[in-house]
């Protein structure tokens, strides 16, 4: 039986020989004048005599994801269907797909295909890991969220995860048809954005922040300005023309460099930002986002991890105390009056991401944060499939309706 791996090697060393550093990889023009080589080169081979026509298929495109791709995985990632991809070691990869993880039977060549492919994917984003700093977050061409951690960190070999999002942008018509949302709820939440009500999304670990975050983020006015704050560039905001998108910077191999989300916040208060976005909050900046929800930039969003709507708000209060040592009454005064609307998720157990709870933030009283919640999630049991039914119910009205009157909306 011929082996393939050893074909595709062969042809692999021998393009690589051929082409030396005449070619830039990181040109996309190369691609086409690339694969006709392998194809040449694939063809001329006596041991690619024996092939049938999809294994040579085969080859040609296994060499070529390797040279200019993500290696074994870039059928993983073509596929609309698989939504993460989990690869722990080069031997062991695991996908999700429709809300159910999987084991697959690809795997790396070795372990030095799985660092090239690693190394290819931070440098196309200007950013670096090494043993020394081994911990990165970056993304992909197409916006997916990466992240990596390498030894000694990582006792199996390199970890690899990559969040994948659709192609095409959530949408609130999309929130609908997958049951997260009513029409009913996607009408309020359409009135409180263009009322410019500052949302906080929170959730777990897969709940779909991001996504609902695009969604919300569709129905900006097109002519508001927009800056977008994130660690990794994952936001998809396509129908804002006037949209600066700031992305974090990490040190280089010196310890120079870095540009946190913290100074991008201040940065963005300077480029007359209509609404400011930030994509996820994880510790001190959650104290220059709420200035910024405080000084005249109505409108603004961002996301949090949480297990809860109150769990969410004790963990702002732990990221302000992060960056400054300020009385416990302020910082609850200040996340309140910054703070109009929450919006929690969570991943049900069958799988499917559903709005729990959307929340009104009415502001600080004798210590504490005041609630009003409006839509409250209602299950109602489940199908033959054991598929969750329920839907969101309204609870209470609006209390904190001066903006919408501010811009002539009929919140009710």
């Amino acid at each position: 039986m011929t082996d393939l791996r050893q074909i595709v090697q062969e042809i692999r060393k021998e393009v690589t020989l051929s082409r030396g550093s005449a070619m830039d990889f990181k040109a996309e023009q190369f691609d086409q004048e690339l694969l006709e080589q392998i194809e040449a080169i694939c063809f001329a081979k006596e041991a690619t005599r024996g092939l049938s026509v999809s294994e040579i298929k085969t080859v040609v495109d296994t060499v070529f994801n390797q040279m200019r791709r993500h290696d074994v995985i870039e059928p993983l990632i073509r596929d609309p269907e698989v939504t993460e991809i989990m690869i722990n070691g080069p031997h062991k990869v695991f996908i999700e797909r429709h809300g159910t993880v999987e084991k697959t039977d690809i795997a790396f060549d070795s372990k030095e295909r799985l660092e090239d492919l690693i190394q290819s994917i931070v440098a196309r984003v200007n950013r670096s890991v090494n043993e020394a700093d081994p911990v990165v977050d970056a993304r992909l061409e197409d916006g997916s969220r990466v992240n990596i951690v390498l030894p000694p960190i990582a006792l199996n070999g390199p970890l690899v995860t990559i969040r994948k999002f659709p192609d095409k942008p959530m949408r609130m018509d999309d929130l609908i048809r997958f049951k997260s949302i009513t029409p009913e709820v996607a009408h309020f939440l359409e009135k409180l954005v263009v009322a410019k009500y500052n949302i906080f999304i929170c959730g777990g670990t897969g709940s779909g922040k991001t996504s609902f975050l695009n969604a919300l983020s569709s129905l900006i006015p097109k002519d508001e300005r927009i800056i977008t704050i994130e660690d990794s560039a994952e936001l998809q905001l396509s129908t804002i023309e006037n949209l600066a998108r700031l992305e974090t910077r990490n040190a280089n191999t010196e310890g120079r460099g870095e540009i946190r989300m913290k100074a991008l916040i201040k940065t963005a208060l300077r480029m007359r930002p209509e609404r400011i976005i930030v994509g996820e909050v994880r510790g001190e900046e959650a104290l220059d986002m709420l200035q910024a929800m405080n000084t005249g930039h109505d409108g603004s969003m961002s996301t949090g991890h949480a297990n809860s709507t109150a769990d969410m708000l004790s963990r702002l209060e732990t990221m302000v105390l992060m960056a400054a040592p300020l009385p416990l009454e302020a910082i609850r005064k200040q996340i309140a009056s910054a703070l109009d609307i929450m919006i929690f998720l969570s991943r049900m157990r069958d799988h499917s991401r559903r709005t729990l709870e959307i929340t009104e933030v009415l502001g600080y009283q004798d210590g504490e944060i005041l609630l009003n919640p409006l839509y409250v999630f209602e299950e109602e049991g489940e199908d033959a499939t054991g598929r969750v039914l329920g839907s969101l119910k309204r609870v209470n009205g609006l209390v904190k309706k001066a903006k919408a009157r501010q811009r002539g909306i009929d919140i009710d």
